[in-house]
């Protein structure tokens, strides 16, 4: 397995020494293995913590508001102002990519515009309901209706010269 442990090769490697006869001691091919399986592992785990840690980034201290299939009525449809939604997941990429640019629009167009992100993975119904085929996908709604779409991760102009539009 992968995920195993430092200490967990020890273990095997002191296993594998008890049931080696004493004249025979075990291959120097078999404990290489077992270090080379026991490196791939961490470096794995590196790699999944570097993950986890780049997804709470992407949303925590997020100027945009977290709206759900129970809050998007109220938030998106009822505003006084455009809305931008942002459609995204925590295991996308390109949604990671843009959500700094969403809290830059949030924080310059405060007052004017009003940001939200709403998770696919935990709000499917709203993203069945407009058509969510691919993330990252923004929308903004005004007046209660569906104006525009952009799809993917999109330079910040592109955003802003949609934003533009409905102001």
């Amino acid at each position: 397995s992968r995920s195993r442990t430092l200490s967990a090769l020890s273990r095997d490697v002191a296993t594998m020494l008890s049931r080696t006869p004493r004249a025979t001691p075990p291959t120097t091919t078999t404990v290489a293995s077992k270090i080379k399986t026991n490196t791939a592992a961490r470096r794995h785990a590196a790699r999944v913590v570097v993950v986890a840690r780049a997804e709470e980034t992407s949303t925590s201290g997020s100027l945009a508001t977290v709206v759900t299939d129970a809050t998007f009525d109220a938030e998106v449809l009822q505003s006084d102002v455009p809305v931008l939604v942002d459609f995204w997941a925590p295991w996308c990429g390109p949604c990671r990519m843009i959500a700094p640019l969403i809290d830059q629009l949030a924080e310059e167009y405060a007052g004017k515009l009003k940001a939200v992100k709403l998770n696919t993975d935990e709000s499917p119904s709203i993203a069945t309901e407009y058509g969510i085929r691919s993330i990252p996908t923004v929308m903004i709604f005004k007046g209660g209706q569906k104006v525009d779409t952009v799809i993917g991760a999109v330079p910040k102009s592109t955003l802003t010269g949609t934003i533009e539009k409905y102001l």
